[in-house]
């Protein structure tokens, strides 16, 4: 194993129950992101590629929140506070990287104060119960 391999395993557990996690994950944050675009009248079926375009700088954000937050390293889920703790950390950084990229020429629309807050808030209470959820179980 290399030292790479070392680092990235303390960090993610390549383990079926990690693989769920994250795809529970990958469909709250779409949740709650098509929610928002259906708010603003954007139709996902008629509209993929700006649903995309407003998708993919939060699924960036959210692989490296995930990553430093150690989002699915073993034992993540292992109480409430832990789960909720990495979650709602890694949604913080998710979501300023988001908004950060938003604010670039390389995606469409901006970041105002209102939708920072929004995002931010939504996303934190989507992911931190969805996580609380996973680990009473």
């Amino acid at each position: 194993m290399s030292n790479v391999d070392g680092r990235l395993g303390s960090r993610v557990a390549a383990t079926p129950g990690a693989a769920r996690l994250a795809l529970g994950d990958l469909l709250v944050i779409l949740g709650f992101l098509m929610v928002g675009e259906l708010n603003h009248g954007v139709d996902p079926v008629a509209s993929p590629l700006v649903v995309a375009d407003t998708v993919a700088p939060f699924l960036a954000g959210w692989v490296v929140g995930a990553l430093v937050f150690r989002s699915y390293a073993p034992g993540a889920t292992r109480t409430v506070r832990s789960a909720v703790f990495r979650a709602a950390g890694a949604w913080v950084l998710a979501a300023a990287i988001g908004l950060a990229l938003r604010a670039t020429p390389y995606f469409h629309g901006n970041s105002p104060a209102s939708f920072a807050m929004v995002v931010t808030s939504v996303g934190v209470a989507s992911l931190s119960t969805w996580r609380a959820a996973v680990a009473v179980r």
